[in-house]
C-alpha cells in the first residue's frame, strides 16, 4: 500500500514515466513543475500554448525547452482541445491545465467528437498526506460538484475508489461525512449517508466499503470512535472522506492545507484520462505532487 507521497513518487518512478499534454503551456509554475517531473523521471510532456511565450518563460526559468515538442496554438480554446486529442488519440496519458480558465479546458474535456467522456459524473479527489497518520486521505469532492444528489454521490465514492486503487488501496474505507454521526430527517446528508452504507452493503457500490453518517472526528481518530460507541470497519479508519456539499469540501480542504500544512495534490476523475487541474493558488509542490498522482492513475488505466 502506498501510505505517504515519498511513496507515490517511488511508485510513478517505477510505473512512469506517462506523457502529459499541457493545455495553454505558457505558465511558470506549471512548466518548472512538468521539468521536475521530467528530471525525476516520472513524466515526459507535450507543450500545447503560445510558443514564443512559453521559450520566453522556458529561458527565464532556465529549462532546457528543446526536450519538449511544442505545439504553437495561441488560442485558449483550440490548446486546450488540442491537448485533449492528443489524449484521446493516445499520442499523451494525462491533461494538465495551464494558463487557461477551467471552463474552458473542461469544455474540451467534456468535447463529444475528440473529448474524453465516459458517461460518468467528472469530480474532484484531493489527496493529503497528514502529520501523525500512518496512511493519506482523500477528501472529496471539494470543486466540482456544488450540491450532489444521492446518485451523484454514489459516482464521487466510485471516482475516488478508482484514484485509491491506483495507490494500491485494494478496498478503501470511505466515510460519508456530516454534522453528526446519528441519522436526523432534518438533516438530508445524514439520510443520504445511511443510504449509502446500504447501498455498499447491497452491492450497488463496488470496489471499496462504505459507512455514514460520520462526524469528522469518528471517521478519522479510533479513540473517538471508541468514545462515542461507533462500531463499524469504517470508525476511526476512513480513507475517503466523502463532504456533503462543496462548501464542507473546499473548507476542509483549506483547512489541511493552511493550517496543518499537509502535502497534497488534486486530480479530476470521470473521464478517460486523468485531468491535472491545480490552482494558480497550489504551490509548485502541490503540482508536482498533482502529476506524480496523476501518473499512477494512468498506468492503472493503461
Amino acid at each position: 500500500m502506498i501510505r505517504n507521497f515519498d511513496d507515490v513518487f517511488k511508485f510513478a518512478k517505477e510505473r512512469g514515466p506517462k506523457t502529459i499534454a499541457i493545455a495553454c503551456a505558457q505558465d511558470a509554475e506549471v512548466l518548472n513543475a512538468i521539468d521536475e517531473a521530467n528530471k525525476i523521471g516520472i513524466a515526459d510532456a507535450i507543450l500545447v500554448g503560445d510558443k514564443k511565450k512559453i521559450q520566453e518563460i522556458a529561458k527565464e526559468n532556465k529549462i532546457e525547452i528543446e526536450k519538449y515538442e511544442i505545439i504553437d496554438i495561441q488560442d485558449l480554446s483550440e490548446a486546450s482541445l488540442k491537448a485533449v486529442e492528443l489524449v484521446s488519440t493516445g499520442k499523451a496519458h494525462i491533461v494538465m491545465k495551464g494558463l487557461v480558465d477551467t471552463s474552458i479546458i473542461l469544455k474540451a474535456v467534456l468535447n463529444k467528437e475528440i473529448g474524453l467522456r465516459s458517461g460518468n459524473v467528472l469530480s474532484h479527489v484531493a489527496v493529503f498526506d497528514v502529520l501523525g497518520y500512518d496512511r493519506l486521505f482523500f477528501v472529496t469532492d471539494a470543486a466540482m460538484n456544488i450540491a450532489p444528489d444521492l446518485n451523484t454521490k454514489k459516482q464521487i465514492i466510485e471516482n475516488a475508489a478508482i484514484v485509491a486503487h491506483s495507490l494500491d488501496i485494494e478496498k478503501p474505507k470511505v466515510a460519508a461525512i456530516c454534522a453528526k454521526e446519528k441519522v436526523n430527517p432534518k438533516m438530508p446528508a445524514t439520510v443520504e449517508a445511511a443510504e449509502l452504507e446500504r447501498m455498499s452493503k447491497d452491492g450497488e457500490i463496488s470496489g471499496c466499503v462504505v459507512g455514514g453518517p460520520f462526524a469528522l472526528d469518528n471517521a478519522v481518530s479510533v479513540e473517538a470512535a471508541k468514545h462515542k460507541g461507533i462500531d463499524h470497519p469504517v470508525a476511526g479508519y476512513a480513507d475517503i472522506l466523502l463532504v456533503p456539499t462543496i462548501e464542507a469540501g473546499n473548507v476542509l480542504y483549506k483547512s489541511m492545507v493552511y493550517f496543518s500544512g499537509s502535502k497534497n495534490a488534486g486530480i479530476i476523475v470521470g473521464a478517460k484520462a486523468p485531468i491535472v487541474l491545480t490552482s494558480r493558488a497550489d504551490s509548485e509542490e502541490t503540482k508536482l505532487n498533482s502529476i506524480a498522482l496523476s501518473v499512477l492513475m494512468a498506468a492503472k488505466q493503461s
